[in-house]
């Protein structure tokens, strides 16, 4: 099992993120310590790498971008973010299974 520390309560997954910006696509790579890494093709100005972050989580899990509350860190690559309608083993199934 990964070391991904993932905490859901009452429908809503919270888990840490770690961004890496300017990539040459937006994916999810893996685990970074205890947080979900991603690569993003967005730059970090004016929201856009948030933005894209939370696109890609939304495509990702099959949820409504409105499920998707960045709660900290936003202008930094460590996030902290909530996720309402998905369960811990959807996430570890995106980590383990390579991710998209």
């Amino acid at each position: 099992m990964s070391p991904l520390r993932v905490d859901v309560s009452k429908g809503r997954a919270r888990l840490a993120i770690h961004v890496q910006p300017r990539a040459p696509r937006s994916e999810i790579v893996g685990v970074h310590g205890e947080a979900l890494k991603v690569r993003l093709n967005a730059p970090p100005v004016d929201g856009a790498a948030n933005e894209e972050l939370v696109k890609l989580l939304a495509h990702t899990f099959a949820v409504a971008r409105r499920s998707i509350r960045i709660l900290a860190g936003e202008h930094s690559r460590s996030k902290i973010v909530e996720i309402e309608g998905v369960t811990d083993g959807a996430i570890r199934a995106v980590v383990e299974g390579g991710a998209r």
